[in-house]
């Protein structure tokens, strides 16, 4: 019983999610999930009760989880700003391939449409982002005029408005490598030693696709 109904939550989920994606929330119905689905709406209703609250599910199945992959880098012999730039392309992958991803991502743009707090993995993930650039520092890989806290915000801030950017105004280009030339601009000013294509070689060495679910 309890495998069942974790195999209804899961198809209605995916289906949501690529609705989500392709058509954004306000024009998602129930019945659209239902059908794509291949359950009732009785069945939605029963596990979500409502849009919002599978809105919710979501957005909490990948997008708000994404700080939990940092603990795939916790390994002491990765320098931080390797840690750093790997985390983003595991990041822009997610958001490349999963339709989970994507589709909380687009929920989060269109919270204020949604009656329901969405939540965010931006304050996490500046948090992560402010703590490895303070690793960095400390190991003397950090420019000496960079400051974590206000650095990791103007980072964060800047990869997501090139994921929102990317289809405007770079629709026939991958966002892999759109952040791959980020990163080579960013760098310069980020190390105190500046070797942007050599680092970024090897961040894209240990970054891989996960489930953070």
């Amino acid at each position: 019983m309890q495998e069942r109904a974790r195999a209804t939550r899961r198809s209605l989920l995916e289906a949501a999610a690529r609705l989500f994606v392709e058509q954004g929330y306000a024009r998602t119905s129930i019945n659209e999930i239902s059908d794509l689905s291949g359950r009732t709406s009785g069945a939605v209703y029963f596990h979500y009760s409502s849009k919002e609250k599978l809105a919710l599910a979501v957005v909490r199945e990948q997008f708000a989880a994404w700080p939990l992959l940092a603990a795939r880098y916790a390994a002491p012999g990765i320098p931080p700003l390797e840690k750093l730039v790997a985390l983003s392309f595991d990041i822009a992958t997610a958001l490349r391939d999963d339709v989970m991803t994507r589709a909380g991502a687009r929920l989060w743009a269109e919270r204020r449409t949604i009656d329901a707090d969405i939540p965010t993995p931006f304050a996490a993930w500046t948090a992560a982002v402010t703590r490895l650039l303070a690793e960095a520092r400390a190991k003397g890989e950090l420019a000496g005029d960079v400051e974590p806290s206000g650095a990791a915000t103007t980072l964060v801030c800047a990869f997501f408005g090139l994921y929102n950017l990317t289809d405007e105004l770079a629709e026939h280009e991958e966002l892999t490598d759109r952040v791959h030339r980020w990163w080579l601009l960013i760098l310069k000013a980020l190390q105190a030693r500046p070797e942007p294509a050599a680092l970024v070689a090897r961040a894209r060495a240990h970054s891989r696709p996960a489930s953070t679910g």
